[in-house]
């Protein structure tokens, strides 16, 4: 019982982990997966929505980071980081609900842990977008 509890935790600090490595793409992976529904909805095949969905995610992606890396108003620039962030907020929040669906039996204790943990993952997306990398250090 104590081992099932264990790694229960451990599951539980990988996924925080996943989460927030993962949580600046976010938003591409939304527009990709959204692209590709419909592209697959309006008759493409499945080749063809993974594609089209691809290059939608990567598109949206390149933009947004080359809007971010090239403008330099700061209130510009978290206003995309802010694009970024939002989708990871609620990712993180989805993720939360996910894992206390069951584990927490008060709705509204539920609910606190979720928004925690949506500001969470959705603030520590703002400040890796926001953190200054090697390239603007110098």
């Amino acid at each position: 019982m104590i081992a099932v509890m264990l790694m229960s935790v451990a599951v539980i600090a990988g996924l925080c982990v996943l989460a927030y490595t993962l949580a600046v793409y976010a938003l591409p992976f939304m527009l990709a997966v959204e692209a590709a529904r419909f592209a697959y909805a309006t008759g493409s095949g499945l080749i063809g929505a993974g594609l089209v969905g691809l290059v939608a995610g990567a598109a949206a992606y390149g933009l947004l980071l080359f809007a971010f890396a090239s403008l330099r108003s700061p209130i510009l620039r978290l206003m995309v980081a802010l694009v970024f962030a939002a989708p990871a907020a609620v990712a993180g929040y989805a993720l939360v609900h996910g894992v206390t669906r069951e584990a927490v039996p008060s709705e509204v204790w539920r609910q606190i842990f979720c928004i925690m943990g949506g500001g969470f993952v959705g603030a520590s997306a703002l400040v890796r977008l926001a953190a200054p990398t090697s390239s603007q250090k110098s």
